[in-house]
């Protein structure tokens, strides 16, 4: 068991220490050419690329769907419970408590434990997670309405493609599809170097409130996840793909929406970086509990 979780931990600590000592080498590094790229190119194609080979239909997806749903609703209203105990602002906890980081850190721990079915599994529960994030979490953190930009999104579009090739058995040429699938697998170590650079960039000022808030970020996580798999009966690399994804750090995005709308990034920052040091040193026993 020990080698299986080092065989998993390895390579997600290789590449996220790779982009944490070059952002600390002061080496050039364009975060904003590298997050574009991977977002709206390489993700995309990494969905059609992947869900339109797996083995997935239109029920799995759709039960999926049900347990992202159940999860994030049972971490929102704890999360929300605890912030209106604390007096702390939704506007800046909120969306961190609720959104973890699916793509960065979820979906190569997927991949890595579980092979191509945790990979689709795993971007099925990243592109709910993206969908909601940009919709909901950004009304929230914006203090604003739902914005109609949502649906040009090149991750929706490529979900609505994905879907509809599932739905109607469609099959990519040859051509094509290597061509997307190459593009795609920039994704993942990409994902995990970006990573390193953010969390070397990342000033800690006040870790008070930010640092609490962390380990209540991965235990509501986990916590969620466990009691809704136990309700629904769900089991096998499924149930593991759910542990894994519920139980992951603050995203980085929630960081830069923070930024960018002046909601605490001081405070986000913290629970960014306190989380995802405290996931890597829980790692172990999540993947104990989470591997079959």
């Amino acid at each position: 068991m020990l080698v299986k979780i080092w065989a998993v931990m390895a390579p997600v600590l290789a590449c996220a220490g790779i982009g944490f000592f070059w952002g600390r080498s002061g080496r050039p590094f364009d975060m904003r050419m590298v997050t574009a790229l991977v977002t709206t190119v390489a993700t995309p194609c990494l969905i059609v690329a992947t869900l339109g080979k797996s083995d997935l239909d239109l029920a799995a997806l759709a039960r999926v769907t049900g347990l992202f749903l159940a999860v994030l609703t049972v971490t929102g209203l704890v999360a929300w419970l605890a912030l209106r105990l604390s007096g702390r602002p939704l506007r800046v906890f909120l969306p961190s408590m609720m959104f973890p980081n699916t793509g960065n850190m979820g979906l190569p721990l997927s991949m890595l434990a579980f092979g191509d079915h945790g990979l689709a599994l795993g971007l099925a529960w990243m592109m709910l997670t993206s969908v909601v994030q940009f919709s909901f979490g950004l009304a929230v953190v914006s203090g604003q309405g739902l914005s109609w930009k949502l649906f040009r999104h090149p991750i929706l579009v490529s979900v609505v493609i994905a879907v509809a090739m599932v739905l109607f058995r469609v099959r990519l040429p040859e051509w094509l599809f290597n061509s997307v699938q190459l593009i795609g697998d920039l994704t993942i170590p990409l994902m995990l170097i970006t990573l390193g650079v953010s969390l070397s960039q990342l000033r800690v000022r006040h870790a008070g409130p930010g640092a609490a808030f962390s380990v209540l970020r991965l235990v509501l996580g986990f916590a969620a996840a466990w009691l809704v798999c136990e309700l629904a009966g769900v089991e096998g690399v499924l149930r593991g793909v759910i542990l894994i994804q519920s139980t992951m750090p603050v995203a980085v995005f929630n960081y830069l929406l923070a930024q960018t709308y002046r909601q605490g990034p001081e405070e986000v920052a913290a629970m960014v970086v306190f989380s995802t040091l405290l996931s890597f040193l829980t790692l172990p026993l999540l993947l104990a509990v989470a591997l079959p």
